[in-house]
């Protein structure tokens, strides 16, 4: 019998092994400082936490107020006991926050991915996806046994081109609003075009974009101006990241939820999530409607970091990737080891930035991915791109 043991050296040998570290938020000075084991404190510069709400005092004053009344665990799924009035109210205000007709609650991101993708599509149905697309995504689209097709990243000339070829009865175009490990963003005024002269549904994971992106930060859909389009395009977001708390939703037309949930297993067969974590998502959900401030300081430091780190890797080998106001600004170092090595630099002098690689990303492109966070300080902003400077000098 073969040991798994030898599949954990491949992965050391390769530089690919992952450990997890012990981490706790110090919440006393904001969301954006982590304290080690050993009680060092470490500026957060890897979590999704965009908006600084994973502690703010309302949304854990109402999670804890809800816990009194509703108790701490929902008890069975949503079709048993395990659908409460908490529920009903997020999915409500969710789909008014996104413009559409209804949505649906899933325990995460990659639940919603794998058990939605499957519920919507068959055997004669076809797939084409983003190839930088998440893992969630491509999980979802191999267990639904619909053709897969992969098209380059954001290239609608080759998107097209497998359109064009397509002869399936229903085709779904699979791609995400801002990519999670490059900060690029999705055309979706040119991939909505395609849609509608192929006759093809539009699945949009905006996990990344929902309460980032657009002037409210509704997501990559606001502010384009579709009405009839909606009909085709269903939406997936997740309250882990800009909301600060957990799970995640389906937006979109009313017979795709009814569809969901009558066939997506991963809604069916799940127990629910917790009534007292869904009134945190709610507050936060009003924190983001009432204080749109924070998404403007979200894309000043955004702006303020790419623009003082393109000045800096003038002549680098390290590429900067993404939009200019995206809060994702991946540095991408090439090989393992160096990516390593420069994410256990930045962590000893304070600043907790890690090294990604594959099969996160393609083989060849490990790379630093810095997030930024409205709650970040300018001069800590100052204090990385200054430390930053003294590490790429060393790479030209």
């Amino acid at each position: 019998m073969k040991s798994y043991k030898d599949e954990i050296k491949g992965l050391e040998e390769r530089g690919l092994k992952r450990r997890l570290t012990t981490l706790d938020p110090d919440l006393s000075h904001g969301d954006r400082l982590l304290k080690t084991e050993e009680g060092r404190t470490l500026i957060d510069f890897s979590s999704n936490d965009y908006l600084g709400l994973k502690g703010d005092p309302r949304v854990v004053a109402a999670m804890k107020g809800a816990a009194e009344c509703f108790g701490v665990g929902s008890g069975a799924s949503r079709s048993i006991t395990g659908s409460t009035s908490q529920h009903a109210g997020l999915e409500e205000e969710i789909a008014t926050f996104k413009g559409a007709q209804g949505a649906l609650l899933f325990n995460s991101g990659y639940q919603a991915n794998t058990g939605s993708i499957p519920a919507l599509l068959s055997r004669s149905d076809e797939i084409f996806m983003d190839r930088l697309s998440h893992a969630s995504l491509i999980d979802g689209a191999l267990l639904s046994r619909a053709s897969l097709s992969r098209f380059a990243h954001c290239d609608m000339d080759d998107l097209e081109r497998l359109l064009k070829s397509s002869t399936a009865s229903r085709k779904l175009i699979i791609t995400e609003g801002l990519f999670s490990m490059d900060g690029t963003v999705a055309p979706i005024e040119e991939i909505v075009q395609l849609a509608g002269r192929y006759d093809a549904y539009i699945y949009l994971d905006d996990s990344h974009g929902t309460g980032v992106l657009g002037p409210t930060g509704r997501g990559r859909l606001e502010g384009l101006g579709l009405k009839a389009e909606r009909a085709h395009i269903i939406e997936m977001g997740t309250f882990g990241k800009a909301f600060g708390t957990y799970g995640a939703f389906i937006a979109g037309p009313k017979e795709i939820i009814d569809l969901l949930v009558n066939r997506a297993r991963a809604f069916i067969f799940s127990t629910s999530l917790p009534a007292p974590l869904i009134s945190a998502t709610r507050a936060a959900l009003r924190v983001i409607i009432d204080e749109p401030e924070r998404i403007d300081k979200l894309r000043e430091n955004s702006t303020y970091l790419r623009k003082k780190l393109k000045n800096v890797m003038s002549g680098s080998a390290i590429e900067l990737l993404g939009e200019e106001d995206s809060p994702i600004a991946p540095l991408v170092v090439g090989d393992n080891s160096p990516a390593m090595d420069l994410s256990k630099r930045l962590i000893s002098l304070g600043f907790y930035i890690q090294a990604i690689r594959p099969p996160t990303v393609p083989d060849g492109t490990a790379r630093l991915r810095i997030t930024l966070s409205s709650a970040h300080r300018r001069e800590e902003l100052d204090s990385l791109i200054e430390i930053l400077e003294g590490m790429i000098d060393e790479t030209k």
